[in-house]
């Protein structure tokens, strides 16, 4: 079911905008860079963690440093940067 607003975008400028994209961990990853890391901003239940380990584990890549930034995390991540 669209809500009003919903139905607005998609009457005036089209319902691809209220889709959200397929995620595309390859596109994203060609997108960054050892200057420009990857951030992954997730909504609750999300979790992108173990198609990341699998996408580097099947390109040979050395295991990533991660973190997850919630409360008391801001001292641990300045160090890893």
């Amino acid at each position: 079911m669209t809500s009003a607003i919903e139905n607005y975008v998609i009457e005036k400028i089209g319902e691809k905008f209220i889709i959200p994209p397929t995620f595309n961990l390859s596109a994203c990853f060609s997108d960054s860079d050892n200057c420009t890391p990857l951030v992954f901003v997730l909504s609750p239940g999300s979790d992108p963690v173990s198609s990341f380990l699998r996408y580097v584990e099947d390109r040979g890549m050395n295991k990533p440093l991660m973190i997850s930034l919630g409360s008391g995390q801001d001292k641990p991540a300045e160090e890893m940067i």
